[in-house]
């Protein structure tokens, strides 16, 4: 019987590797625009920046391990920089590691992301990561000048680059997509041991769980849509990639929707027309079927939505952690325009509730 523990001061773990055992919970938000409690207004985009670092306040004072910021750059998100929002929550937290939800690589530079990421590092004493990505959006591709007909060439090759820059030797490297470097040395160097703690962010690919192994990076699986059981060979995929490259046991991580209220009725009372919402415009954007009432209920049943209860919500979690052999779960914990102060709650209950019993579940498995 593994003994599962709380997760101890982070500062000198990596992505690769954690105390046997140890489970990390986390918190992601995108930073979607929200609306008052009262449903009169839409908050403005430094409303909402603000709001997201007391979320990331707020989460270090209930015992959470991680924060999550992503990347987009549409109207209906307020965080273009996550790099920037996880400097003001570092400033203001102690304990609470801070990572991007993901950073967008393909569109983004990788000697700047690494930059901008071991500054955060330094500031922050140790605490900063970063999850490398594609994204679920295609904005960033024309707004920082880049073909769509160069996505899958764009990342292979920014991922290359940045798994030598995070040796922190000086780095020789040349491809298609941006100058080459001849012995250039890339600055600020971290603390860390084994340099910048990185992930890689994978969807439902077979070949990007190949990726993250090919560097020997840590595999954060998205799974936003069905169970979590049905993401299980992806892990084991990687797992069997990383031990043919010669690497030690990497980690897996999970990302999922979510959401925490003192009962299921609440929770779903709460949660449902916000979601109906975003879903719905994004079901018009992308050609797919309008929600409905009985999908949701089959995303919270049988699919990918955390929701309810404290207690619903740690078994669900539980099961997800088994099913993919994960010592980290992120929970997105906004969707569309949830209010602010419902999600202040969903933090709290997450931490001082969730988390406790997520721990003793898995502790009696």
């Amino acid at each position: 019987m593994t003994n599962f523990a709380p997760t101890p001061n982070p500062s000198n773990h990596h992505a690769a590797s954690l105390d046997e055992g140890v489970v990390e919970f986390g918190l992601h938000t995108f930073g979607d625009l929200t609306q008052d409690v009262e449903g009169t207004r839409v908050l403005s985009y430094p409303e909402v920046l603000r709001n997201v670092v007391a979320e990331g306040v707020l989460a270090d004072e209930v015992g959470i391990d991680v924060i999550g910021i992503g990347e987009h750059h549409r109207p209906d998100y307020a965080i273009s920089a996550p790099d920037v929002v996880l400097t003001g929550i570092g400033a203001r937290t102690e304990r609470i590691k801070l990572i991007s939800a993901v950073t967008v690589l393909s569109s983004d530079d990788p000697v700047r992301v690494h930059q901008r990421f071991a500054t955060l590092d330094g500031i922050a004493s140790g605490r900063a990561e970063v999850s490398l990505g594609r994204g679920s959006f295609i904005e960033s591709f024309p707004l920082f000048g880049y073909d769509l007909a160069d996505y899958e060439i764009l990342f292979e090759e920014k991922l290359e680059l940045f798994d030598h820059i995070r040796r922190e030797e000086p780095v020789t490297w040349s491809g298609t997509q941006r100058a080459a470097l001849e012995d250039y040395s890339i600055f600020p160097k971290t603390a860390h041991e084994h340099g910048l703690p990185t992930w890689v962010a994978v969807g439902g690919s077979p070949n990007s769980a190949i990726r993250a192994a090919k560097y020997g990076m840590g595999l954060e699986l998205a799974i936003i849509g069905g169970a979590a059981q049905r993401f299980a060979p992806f892990a084991e995929l990687y797992r069997k990639h990383i031990e043919a490259n010669g690497f030690d046991p990497r980690r897996i991580a999970v990302h999922s929707h979510g959401f925490v209220a003192n009962t299921d009725e609440e929770a779903m009372e709460r949660y449902y027309p916000y979601w109906h919402h975003a879903m719905s415009n994004m079901a018009r954007e992308r050609g797919w079927p309008q929600p409905s009432p009985d999908q949701f209920a089959q995303e919270i049943r049988h699919g990918a939505l955390h929701l309810g209860s404290p207690e619903t919500v740690a078994r669900k979690i539980a099961d997800s952690i088994r099913a993919i052999g994960a010592t980290r779960f992120g929970m997105k914990y906004g969707n569309g325009r949830l209010p602010h102060e419902f999600m202040m709650e969903s933090i709290e209950l997450y931490g001082t509730k969730v988390k406790p019993m997520v721990l003793d579940m898995l502790a009696d498995s």
